[in-house]
């Protein structure tokens, strides 16, 4: 199979699907790799690393796409990539298409086969391909918000951890899944008061036995609404595999948090679990709304990219040559259910019954 790796333009993003390593473990195999030039050096790779490794590097994005049986992502097409797609395309990358009706009626219209990273599940509800990225996305958007609270940042002036004889900071985290833990160790580290919010009370009961210095409370409304006035820092983390996030705190809610007071949204690429979120790029990621700092760009592990991009790169392997060592894709879906749930579009239709729920348009199971 010629698999394709372009060059992200989505603002800032300096991952690459593909490290050298992997590109090589490909090529191995007997598959071609076609890799835009340049597209590894934002994650520290360059060119002469991805010859050695046995690619074939283009200089225009469209040979890759129009050559490549599959295309390699990290981010989803932007409106300028559009063009390229074509019914007998794979397309294997994040997607979050129930918060992208645009991009999921141009798939649907082009027939592009295309598997989302974050809909990829096992059977015991795990996501091995978002998990990585959830985790550095957490771990991020709790730095973000102790330095979001400096007062020189329009911030409270309150440090997390707080002083000898003065209290920490409060910090909500909203979800307990790999984005909402990961962000609450990083918070308990700084010395956070930390309040963890879900509704699955066996995890709950799990973080209690596991996180001495944090407190668990189920994720009812009222619950939420009563913390809010002293609260310092939310961190919005609920996911819905493949659905558009719950909004859990209102723009009523939000007025209820003091002014400088921090709001990092990492559940906004599939929506936002805040009523005032709206996507933000790291070259301009912050607005205040309310009063309160909101901090919700949609591809936070772009600000780690050699980090973000080995993680990467490391889970999507071995179903990227699962892909590719296939003779009929469909019939290996069929065989293959945690690969058949990565299945967005297929031949023109919806195939994520939840994306099809949040965009209100058909849904069609894959069998």
């Amino acid at each position: 199979m010629i698999i394709g790796v372009p060059r992200e333009i989505k603002p800032a993003e300096n991952r690459i699907s593909l490290t050298p390593a992997a590109v090589r473990e490909i090529t191995r195999q007997g598959h071609t790799v076609l890799v835009e030039t340049g597209a590894g050096e934002g994650s520290g790779f360059d060119d002469p690393q991805y010859a050695r490794a046995g690619a074939r590097l283009v200089d225009r994005a469209e040979t890759v796409w129009a050559e490549a049986g599959m295309v390699v992502k990290v981010k989803e097409p932007v409106p300028g990539e559009y063009r390229y797609f074509r019914d007998d395309l794979v397309l294997f990358t994040f997607l979050h298409l129930a918060a992208d009706r645009t991009l999921a009626v141009h798939l649907l219209e082009a027939g592009v086969t295309a598997l989302a990273y974050e809909t990829l599940q096992n059977a015991d509800g795990r996501l091995p391909l978002l998990t990585p990225m959830s985790e550095i996305a957490g771990r991020i958007g709790a730095q973000e918000a102790a330095c979001r609270m400096a007062k020189h940042r329009g911030g409270k002036g309150k440090l997390i951890g707080g002083s000898a004889g003065v209290p920490p900071a409060t910090v909500m985290v909203l979800g307990a899944g790999v984005s909402g833990m990961a962000a609450a160790e990083v918070a308990i580290g700084m010395g956070g008061r930390v309040l963890v919010y879900d509704i699955n009370i066996d995890r709950l009961r799990e973080i209690e036995r596991h996180y001495e210095h944090c407190t668990t409370i189920y994720a009812a409304g009222q619950y939420i609404e009563d913390y809010l006035p002293a609260t310092d820092i939310v961190l919005g983390c609920v996911l819905i595999p493949g659905a558009r996030a719950p909004v859990l705190i209102s723009r009523e809610m939000v007025r209820k948090l003091g002014p400088g007071s921090v709001i990092i949204d990492i559940a906004i690429d599939q929506g936002g679990c805040i009523e005032t979120s709206r996507p933000t790029t790291h070259q301009q990621p912050t607005f205040t709304e309310e009063g309160v700092i909101h901090y919700c760009v949609t591809n936070m592990p772009g600000a780690m990219p050699l980090t973000a991009t080995v993680a990467l790169s490391n889970a999507t392997l071995a179903y990227i040559l699962k892909i590719a060592g296939a003779n009929d894709l469909a019939h290996l879906l069929r065989d293959d259910p945690v690969l058949a749930r990565a299945l967005n579009t297929h031949n023109g239709r919806l195939t994520n019954r939840p994306v099809a729920e949040a965009l209100d348009l058909p849904y069609h199971p894959f069998e």
